[in-house]
């Protein structure tokens, strides 16, 4: 029998991430944000240094960088079942949104007033992005080294953005971290070691997929969704072409433009645009066809953090790995950075009121504490208004 507090505390990461989810647009950025003010600052289920550690270690791994980031803290808060809890709770908003969109086509996403509440929660992205690069910046940038390192990558990716530049900077400041920065005194990460059971789960996966019955929905769907979320470094816009490729010819391109976009302008891991996918793969069953792949585009990410999260605190004591995480941390700072001018400024700032507003809100939500709910009712209730309209 699972002890009531423990059944507390998964029904708790649940219904916290539950609210995120219903209210978590701009991208995997803005997640990060919004993972941070919930938990680090707001609830302090874990350390900033913590935190960091997993940001850094979603960067190395396959699959949905912000989503493994939340299944990470629910883990932390409350074993696997907090994990899988954080996992559902973040993702069934959007996963719902995107399977009904599939099955209903455009009905009311054509809306005008959908489209001023979107505008709204766009300009509220920009304010949770602004106050988590602020915050990491002064946690992870006091260094004259990695204050470099962080506005160095902003500075190319907003330059020349893509994926090669991306993984480019955290190599390059893994390594001059190793070299330059050192871990700061009395802070060790915790102990760990290799999880060997995901990993052969993962690996067991593969085999049964490449061996499934063709004409069935494990080759159809789960085969190629799993394919590509083993594939996908960098998450949100970077699984757009693997997905293309992943469905072919099977979703026309107005089909997939449409559960792209609709994607964008929902809350929640942008990796849910598998589910409207799933939905189109499968049409003997929509439902079905948009829950198994978006569980199978999910899965390798989640299977491989389980298996190397322990090696990597334990790998991350040693000095010289240390200040590779340090390295690692100070451009993430940097992507975050480059993520708040593109997408999240450009696309949410699209007028003088915009603006005026997203700087009341950060300074409601860095100076004030305004709750996050509070804040992203409130910039919805505007842009249903029409005050943020281009």
């Amino acid at each position: 029998m699972v002890p009531s507090s423990s059944v507390k505390s998964v029904v708790d990461v649940f219904w916290r991430f539950l609210l995120l989810g219903l209210v978590s647009f701009g991208g995997p950025a803005a997640h990060l944000g919004y993972f941070r003010q919930a938990f680090v600052e707001r609830r302090q289920w874990l350390s900033n240094d913590h935190y960091g550690q997993l940001v850094a270690l979603s960067q190395f791994l396959p699959g949905p960088a912000s989503s493994q980031v939340g299944f990470a803290i629910g883990h932390h808060r409350a074993g696997l079942p907090g994990a899988l809890a954080a996992f559902l709770g973040f993702t069934l908003p959007s996963f719902l949104l995107m399977a009904s969109l599939a099955i209903a086509s455009r009905g009311w996403a054509d809306d005008s007033q959908w489209y001023g509440v979107v505008a709204g929660l766009k300009v509220f992205a920009v304010v949770v992005v602004a106050d988590a690069v602020t915050a990491m910046f002064g946690t992870f940038c006091r260094a004259r080294i990695s204050r470099l390192l962080a506005v160095g990558l902003a500075s190319a990716l907003v330059a020349l953005p893509s994926l090669w530049v991306q993984m480019s900077g955290l190599v390059l400041a893994a390594l001059v971290g190793a070299f330059l920065l050192s871990p700061e005194p009395g802070q060790k990460p915790a102990a760990g070691r290799l999880r060997w059971l995901p990993l052969l789960l993962y690996v067991w996966i593969i085999i049964g997929l490449v061996f499934a019955l063709p004409q069935s929905i494990w080759r159809e769907v789960a085969a190629p969704f799993f394919q590509a979320g083993s594939l996908v470094f960098g998450g949100g816009h970077v699984v757009l072409p693997l997905l293309q490729q992943t469905v072919g010819e099977a979703v026309t391109p107005d089909r997939f433009l449409f559960g792209y976009a609709s994607a964008q302008a929902i809350p929640g891991p942008m990796f849910t645009l598998s589910a409207f996918l799933g939905a189109e793969l499968w049409q003997q069953s929509p439902l079905l066809g948009a829950l198994i792949a978006t569980l199978a585009v999910f899965a390798p990410g989640f299977l491989l953090l389980l298996a190397l999260q322990g090696a990597w605190y334990r790998l991350t004591a040693r000095p010289a790995l240390a200040g590779a995480v340090a390295g690692i941390n100070a451009a993430v700072v940097g992507l975050l950075l480059a993520a708040l001018y593109q997408p999240v400024f450009v696309q949410g700032v699209v007028s003088s009121a915009a603006m005026a507003a997203a700087v009341l809100g950060f300074a409601a939500l860095r100076w004030l504490k305004v709750p996050v709910v509070v804040l992203a009712m409130a910039f919805a209730l505007l842009g249903l208004l029409g005050l943020f309209s281009g």
